[in-house]
C-alpha cells in the first residue's frame, strides 16, 4: 500500500525503491507486462501512485546474467557511431532470459562493440531499443550511445519509427489489403501468451496488411504495424483464422489437414520448425542526421526455400495468381473491431 510519502510518485520508482536488488528498467517491464499492478489494473510505468494506491505482483527470482562476448556471425545492415541495424537470423534470441544464457544478440554485441556494454542502463540488453521473437528474423536497430539509445526509445514510443514484416499466413483474404484494429493483453492463462481481450488491461493494437502473391491454401502478406504490442501481428492474423504458417503457439494445432490430397504440401508445411514472419523493412529519423532512413533485409534461407517450393508447387498445378497490390492501405479496407 502506497503511503503518503509515496503519493506522486513513479510506479516504477516506488517499486525499485522497494526492491532494489531489480533496476528501473525491470520494473518498468514487469509493469508493462502486468506481472505489477495497481488494484488490479494495469498501468504505466510512469503513473504517479495517489493516495490508497494498493500496489500488487510478484517479483520474479531474478537470475544473474554475466554476459560474455561471443563471436556470432550476424549479417549487419548499417553501421557508424550512432547506431547499428543488423539482420537478426531465425532462431536467435535478442537477449539472454532463462534457458537463453549464451547465443544471443546481446553477447554478439559485446564482442563487436565492447563500449556497449553501459548504454541503456540494463547489462544484459546493452544498447537494444526493441526486440524480435526469437524465431522472427529480420532488422533490428541497436543504439551506440546512450544518447542515441535515449532518442531511439522515444521514436519507439511515439510511434515514429515505421515496421513492416512479410509473412506467410494459411488461407486467402477475401480482398487485397486492410487492417485489423483489436486490442491485445496478457493470456489470462498462460502469461507467455497474448491474446485479443476486452479487459481494461488490453492495449490497443492496430495492424494494416496487403496481399503480395495468393497461392491455392496460403497468402505472401505485407504487414504495416502502427503499434507494437507483443507478438501482434502473430495474435492478429490467429484472430481473423489466417495465422501465421508455422506458428506453434498462435497457429493451427493440426495445419497438415488442410492440405489432403496434396502429399507434398502437406509434408513441407509439417518440416516448418518456425513462424514463418520475417521484419523486412524498418524506417526512423537517424538520431544524429535527423535524416529519414530505411533498412531492408532479405528473406533468410528457409523462407526462401519454403517459398520456392510452394511456387513450384503451384506452378506445376497451374494455381497461382500474383496478384499487384494498390498502393493505399486503405481501399477495400478489412477491419475487426
Amino acid at each position: 500500500m502506497a503511503d503518503i510519502n509515496d503519493v506522486g510518485k513513479r510506479l516504477d520508482a516506488f517499486v525499485t525503491a522497494n526492491f532494489p536488488s531489480i533496476s528501473r528498467s525491470i520494473a518498468s517491464r514487469l509493469i508493462q507486462m502486468g506481472e505489477i499492478t495497481v488494484h488490479g489494473s494495469i498501468k504505466k510505468p510512469g503513473y504517479r501512485l495517489a493516495p490508497g494506491d494498493r500496489v500488487e505482483g510478484l517479483i520474479p527470482e531474478l537470475v544473474p546474467f554475466h554476459l560474455e562476448p561471443e563471436a556470432i556471425d550476424v549479417p549487419i545492415l548499417f553501421e557508424d557511431a550512432a547506431i547499428l541495424v543488423v539482420n537478426k537470423p531465425p532462431g536467435m534470441v535478442v537477449h539472454p532470459s532463462p534457458g537463453h544464457e549464451e547465443g544471443t544478440l546481446a553477447n554478439w554485441l559485446l564482442h563487436h562493440h565492447p563500449p556497449i556494454e553501459k548504454v541503456g542502463g540494463d547489462t544484459s540488453r546493452p544498447g537494444i531499443v526493441h526486440r524480435l521473437d526469437q524465431d522472427t528474423s529480420g532488422v533490428l536497430v541497436v543504439a551506440k550511445t546512450e544518447k542515441t539509445y535515449t532518442d531511439m526509445v522515444l521514436q519507439f514510443k511515439e510511434r515514429l519509427v515505421k515496421k513492416t514484416y512479410i509473412g506467410l499466413v494459411y488461407g486467402n483474404i477475401g480482398t487485397d489489403c486492410g487492417q485489423i484494429v483489436l486490442p491485445i493483453g496478457r493470456h489470462t492463462e498462460n502469461r507467455k501468451k497474448m491474446g485479443i481481450s476486452d479487459s481494461c488491461s488490453a492495449r490497443y493494437a492496430e495492424t494494416h496488411w496487403r496481399v503480395r502473391q495468393r497461392f491455392n491454401r496460403m497468402s505472401l502478406m505485407e504487414f504495416d504495424i502502427k503499434t507494437g504490442r507483443t507478438h501482434q501481428i502473430r495474435v492478429h492474423c490467429a484472430a481473423i483464422n489466417h495465422p501465421i504458417v508455422g506458428d506453434r503457439v498462435y497457429g493451427f494445432k493440426k495445419p497438415g489437414r488442410l492440405f489432403e490430397g496434396s502429399a507434398l504440401l502437406k509434408q513441407l508445411i509439417q518440416s516448418i520448425p518456425r513462424q514463418m514472419l520475417h521484419a523486412w523493412r524498418l524506417g526512423i529519423i537517424h538520431p544524429e542526421t535527423r535524416e529519414n532512413i530505411q533498412f531492408e533485409a532479405p528473406l533468410p534461407e528457409d523462407m526462401s526455400r519454403i517459398l520456392s517450393s510452394i511456387q513450384e508447387h503451384e506452378k506445376s498445378t497451374e494455381s497461382a495468381s500474383p496478384i499487384s497490390h494498390p498502393d493505399g492501405t486503405d481501399a477495400n479496407p478489412h477491419q475487426r473491431s
